[in-house]
């Protein structure tokens, strides 16, 4: 019988701040199934953590921190090629050769330059104007089929969409053109603080967000102190965006359906219901941190799923970098 070709997911997430649940129950948590259907590549997009400014040692130790949760959460390396994007050097070398053919104008429009720069007004660098091209880089470079995407990053996505179909037109079909896979739950897990705003692991209000290695009383402390609409009643609406976003997460940690919640809460008071959320995110996360500490402790297996993650990642990377140079009128290195 012919062999059944998978189609190839890539993604990844910065090794910086506080990876939250958020940002578990929106991303990485959805990549495990992901593994038996697709070819998947999962990264440590370190080099885009560099817009900002690091502090090396720290740095180090977050990706590595990020390395051990990503299998923590259950991406196992013998499916999926997990590995650090500093390793494979074709991401940066592509990158430049995609700034050649973005536009300023689109680049200037990005959400999220627009956002970083107000935020980090004294380091406006030229990484964050360039962020999206690298972050089509990492996508076009595996010839990449899917990518699970919020609906914060679809424009990125599009601009990703937008320079494939532009090399492809103008030297011939090259890129794999990709599509977005927006999360099964549908839902963005917003600030504890501000329902308006999405969980974020860059909030200055701690009290904001619940980190993935926050410990249970600090998980129940912060739950505790979570805003909440007017009247008392637990209930999903547009209406009660505080309530909504509480019981996305107990639904989404503890399994229950919106409706079953609902139910469940019926006529009982918030402070119940935050504790019961309490209990479900604790149920999720204490697991992950266990393991973590676990894999941790074994630098040797992590630096080995690095490497394999690494070996994969640069044939593949290879591959496409050396099509791209002979389209565009490169002279390929004499070996």
């Amino acid at each position: 019988m012919d062999e059944v070709i998978k189609k190839r997911v890539f993604s990844g997430v910065q090794p910086t701040g506080k990876v939250t649940l958020g940002n578990y129950l929106g991303a990485i948590r959805n990549w495990k199934p992901l593994q038996e259907e697709y070819d998947c590549l999962y990264c440590v997009v370190d080099l885009h953590s560099l817009t900002v400014t690091q502090v090396p040692a720290e740095l180090r130790k977050n990706t590595m921190d990020l390395v051990a949760l990503y299998i923590a959460c259950g991406i196992d390396p013998s499916k999926s090629a997990l590995f650090i994007q500093s390793h494979v050097h074709e991401h940066a070398e592509l990158a430049w050769i995609l700034d050649t053919i973005a536009y300023v104008g689109e680049l200037n429009r990005m959400t999220q330059f627009k956002d970083k720069s107000r935020k980090h007004a004294d380091n406006i660098n030229m990484g964050l104007m360039n962020y999206p091209v690298l972050m089509a880089s990492d996508i076009l470079l595996y010839q990449t089929d899917v990518v699970p995407v919020g609906k914060d990053q679809v424009q990125h996505l599009e601009l990703a969409r937008d320079i494939a179909q532009r090399f492809n037109a103008r030297y011939s079909d090259t890129f794999v053109v990709p599509e977005g896979l927006l999360s099964k739950s549908g839902q963005s897990i917003k600030s504890l603080q501000d329902p308006g705003a999405k969980m974020s692991k860059s909030d200055p209000n701690d009290n904001a967000l619940i980190s993935l290695t926050d410990d249970a009383d600090t998980i129940r402390r912060k739950l505790r102190r979570a805003v909440t609409d007017s009247d008392t009643c637990v209930r999903h609406g547009a209406d009660k965006p505080a309530i909504t976003n509480l019981l996305n997460i107990y639904t989404l940690c503890s399994g229950l359906s919106i409706a079953d919640a609902e139910k469940t809460f019926e006529g009982k008071g918030y402070g119940e219901f935050k504790d019961a959320v309490a209990d479900a995110v604790i149920s999720v996360v204490e697991p992950i941190q266990a393991e973590q500490k676990r894999l941790l402790r074994d630098k040797a297996y992590l630096e080995s799923v690095l490497k394999q993650g690494a070996d994969k990642a640069s044939y593949l990377a290879q591959k496409t970098l050396s099509k791209v140079y002979r389209k565009i009128g490169l002279i390929p290195r004499i070996r």
